[in-house]
């Protein structure tokens, strides 16, 4: 059974990190270091998603609407779909976990765990082939 829901609506549930629970800050010349598990964060974010009725979950880790450059770790339960959208800027899908499959127009292409997808400038589609879970990077123009 597909699930759809527009993608507008992952923004409404992305919540900040504790940043305290989950990384290492390690003071340095260039500043404070975060250090973040991926996997760890897929991980909570498909239990995220399992509790919901979107079959969906996501959490910012880096930037936000504000700031040119946003990583957000996304997870979808198996059969739910993005609707179709345009991106506000250049982006990649790098999958952490299952199977993914990003469409635009009449192509299409399927992600693995490390695989990375770049993100046509055109209106797409990313749908679950399994349970999965995705860094979105997106980099706004200035």
């Amino acid at each position: 059974m597909l699930r759809s829901t527009p993608i507008a609506s992952v923004d409404t549930h992305v919540r900040a990190i504790d940043l305290r629970l989950r990384c290492h800050v390690r003071k340095g010349k260039m500043g404070d270091v975060q250090k973040l598990s991926l996997d760890a964060l897929a991980r909570q974010e498909l239990k995220r998603a399992a509790n919901t009725d979107s079959g969906r979950s996501a959490e910012t880790i880096v930037g936000g609407h504000q700031k040119v450059l946003r990583q957000t770790v996304i997870a979808m339960l198996k059969g739910v779909v993005h609707n179709e959208h345009q991106s506000p800027g250049e982006a990649t899908v790098q999958v952490i976990h299952g199977r993914v499959r990003l469409s635009a127009g009449d192509s299409s292409w399927e992600g693995r765990p490390g695989t990375v997808l770049i993100v046509p400038d055109a209106r797409h589609t990313l749908e679950a082939l399994d349970d999965a879970a995705i860094l979105l990077t997106v980099a706004k123009p200035a």
